[in-house]
C-alpha cells in the first residue's frame, strides 16, 4: 500500500530547537550583596553586626574592590538569612505559558508508516519542546528495517501492552515487556520489533 510506504524516521513534528547560548554576563557579586542588603532594610553597620564581618569588609565588597572568601559568603548568607546561590543571582520568577492540549483516547492523529501504525499526541501545540505519541510495533524482523533509525534529541519509551525487542547500535537487543520502558540517544541507531503475538504498543516521547 502506498502509505506504506512513509520514510519511517520518526513522526513529523516540529520540535523546538536549543537556541544559540547567550553571551554570559559577568558577575557583580558586590552589587548582588548590596540588593539584598538594602530589600532587607539593613544599613552596612547593622549587616555587619549579623554576619560578623567588619563594615568597611562589606564596603569593599559592595564596591566590587576586594572578593570574599567562600568563609565570608557562608557568613553573609547565615546572616542574611539566605542561601549561598541567592548572592549570585536572584530567584527566577515562574511565569506561566498557559499551554495545553488534551488528546481524548484513540483521537491522536493517524501516522502509519510500514513499521508502525503511529498515533500522534498534543497536535495542537506547535513549538513543542517533546512529542509524545503511541505506536503499534508492527516490525516483526529486523529485516524489516532498511537501515538503522536515527534523528536528532533522545528519547523515551514505555511498553504499554505487549512485547517488543528493542535493538541499538552500540548495545546487544532487548527484551522488554508491559511496564518496562528505556531512555536512550536518538541519534544513536535504533529500532523495535514486536515479539507478543499481537502487535505491541508503546508510549513514545520525543525530546530535541
Amino acid at each position: 500500500m502506498a502509505e506504506e510506504q512513509i520514510q519511517d524516521i520518526y513522526p513529523s513534528m516540529r520540535v523546538e530547537k536549543e537556541q544559540s547560548p547567550q553571551p554570559i554576563a559577568p558577575l557583580k557579586l558586590g552589587e548582588r550583596l548590596k540588593e539584598i542588603r538594602v530589600s532587607h532594610g539593613l544599613t552596612l553597620e547593622e549587616a555587619s553586626k549579623l554576619t560578623g564581618l567588619a563594615r568597611s569588609t562589606l564596603s569593599k565588597i559592595e564596591n566590587e574592590q576586594i572578593s570574599p572568601t567562600f568563609q565570608a559568603m557562608q557568613k553573609l548568607a547565615a546572616g542574611l538569612a539566605i542561601d549561598i546561590p541567592q548572592l549570585f543571582e536572584p530567584p527566577q520568577a515562574i511565569t506561566a505559558t498557559g499551554r495545553r492540549d488534551i488528546t481524548r483516547c484513540g483521537e491522536g492523529r493517524a501516522h502509519p508508516t510500514s513499521t508502525y501504525e503511529h498515533e500522534l499526541l498534543a497536535t495542537q501545540l506547535t513549538n513543542k519542546k517533546m512529542m509524545p505519541f503511541k505506536s503499534h510495533v508492527r516490525a516483526r524482523s529486523f529485516d524489516d528495517y532498511g537501515d538503522w533509525i536515527r534523528h536528532d534529541g533522545e528519547e523515551f519509551l514505555l511498553v504499554l501492552k505487549g512485547d517488543i525487542t528493542f535493538y541499538s547500535e552500540f548495545y546487544e537487543p532487548i527484551n522488554l515487556t508491559e511496564g518496562d520502558s528505556v531512555y536512550y540517544d536518538a541519534t544513536m541507531g535504533h529500532m523495535l520489533t514486536s515479539i507478543s503475538e499481537e502487535d505491541a504498543l508503546i508510549l513514545w516521547v520525543t525530546a530535541s
